[in-house]
């Protein structure tokens, strides 16, 4: 009867979870389980990189990020006469809806115009990759590409300066002397739009695209919680004491390194907003009207003008800066 009930009741449980907890199930079990994970690599799809610059493909559609099958993937290997690079370099991102699992998989040590031709394809810097596709599956390349340059770069062990191996999965890696387990980790970054009432405060470095502006943003210093990791930032950055701050949303970010972007409304006192601009972290920053906001947000990604000038504008809609501004300019307008 106990055998019985327990049977029943993982059928139940079965059926009425949802497909979110499906996936999320399916994929932590092929996180934890090398076995299930090598098979699963059988049936999986792959994006393919070369030295972390995704694959794109272009066609009547537009441009696309493909998803490329195992066989396919091993037959290009076997095609390209390489040995030594096989489907287990790759790193686990994310499955289907119907539990197909979706890996990402760095080809640097092919040659590139090769691969190119094969694949009918660009292997493109992502940045530009995710302006030609508009911001699609922007999230996965991004996680993609920050799994494959963590692993790159943690092949010894930090204490004992022995190789350390990937699971199969990519969800780690284990020293081979003494079982320290390593995992990725991103660098938590407060991204601020402050605000006096009317108006915001938008800033840009001298790096930064011209005519780019963009809200304030800085890592968080270890022992800071987010609210005093957004005091320190705007102080340092624009002189400005900040009154309250305000949760709004997060993003991974991939630039330089992998980061979690906090994204995070401040205001000020709107009788001290004078900017006392901090020349080592920013080139300009300046408050900016519900009505210009708009109309940076409207011209989208704006690289040059007519006349050769370039006019104010903001960072792509898939970037969180962009729903930060996008969402205070909403709130003034209601």
């Amino acid at each position: 009867l106990k055998a019985f009930c327990t049977r029943t009741s993982a059928l139940l449980h079965q059926r009425f979870c949802s497909d979110y907890v499906k996936q999320m199930r399916y994929l932590f079990n092929l996180k934890e389980d090398d076995d299930a994970c090598r098979h699963a690599l059988t049936s999986g799809t792959f994006y393919l990189f070369h030295n972390l610059a995704p694959l794109v493909q272009k066609s009547k559609e537009g441009n696309t990020a493909p998803q490329i099958n195992a066989s396919e993937v091993n037959t290009i290997l076997e095609k390209m006469g390489q040995q030594k690079m096989k489907l287990e370099d790759s790193v686990l991102i994310d499955c289907s809806e119907r539990e197909v699992a979706q890996f990402a998989l760095d080809l640097g040590l092919l040659e590139k115009s090769a691969l190119e031709s094969n694949l009918q394809g660009k292997f493109v810097d992502l940045r530009k990759a995710l302006l030609l596709l508009n911001g699609k599956n922007a999230p996965l390349l991004m996680k993609a590409q920050a799994l494959l340059r963590w692993h790159a770069s943690n092949q010894y062990c930090s204490q004992t300066g022995q190789p350390t191996q990937k699971s199969v999965s990519g969800s780690k890696r284990i020293c081979s002397a003494n079982g320290k387990i390593y995992y990725p980790q991103m660098s938590p970054v407060v991204i601020t739009l402050v605000s006096d009432g009317s108006r915001c405060l938008l800033a840009r470095q001298e790096a930064f695209p011209a005519g780019m502006y963009t809200a304030l943003a800085g890592f968080c210093d270890i022992g800071e919680t987010v609210e005093d990791a957004v005091h320190r930032e705007v102080a340092e950055e624009v002189g400005l004491e900040v009154e309250a701050v305000k949760y709004t949303g997060s993003q991974h970010w991939s630039f330089p390194d992998s980061s979690l972007m906090i994204a995070c409304h401040a205001t000020v006192h709107p009788k001290k907003t004078k900017i006392l601009l901090n020349k080592f972290e920013l080139e300009d920053a300046h408050w900016f009207s519900v009505e210009e906001v708009l109309m940076a947000l409207n011209r989208g990604v704006f690289l040059k003008g007519e006349s050769g000038t370039v006019p104010v504008w903001v960072p792509p809609k898939w970037a969180i800066a962009h729903h930060l501004i996008q969402e205070w300019a909403q709130q003034q307008i209601r």
